[in-house]
């Protein structure tokens, strides 16, 4: 049903929601959808630096336990 609606359908549907909605109405919603977009990438790219801070952490630990210096 959906694949039949084609570039007039688009068109016609935006008109009506413009109508229904208004500029303002939706030029603020669009703003609130911009905001949350920003938020989750800067949530990723926080989560991605924390892990690598982690796993930098981990690589950086390479003193023998003391079982290793015994035997040694």
């Amino acid at each position: 049903m959906l694949n039949n609606i084609g570039l007039p359908g688009l068109l016609l549907i935006a008109v009506v929601v413009l109508v229904l909605f208004g500029r303002g109405k939706i030029s603020s919603l669009m703003g609130e959808v911009g905001k949350g977009i920003t938020a989750f990438k800067k949530g990723v790219d926080e989560g991605k630096k924390e892990i690598e801070d982690e796993a930098a952490e981990a690589a950086l630990d390479v003193t023998p336990e003391e079982e290793e210096k015994d035997k040694a």
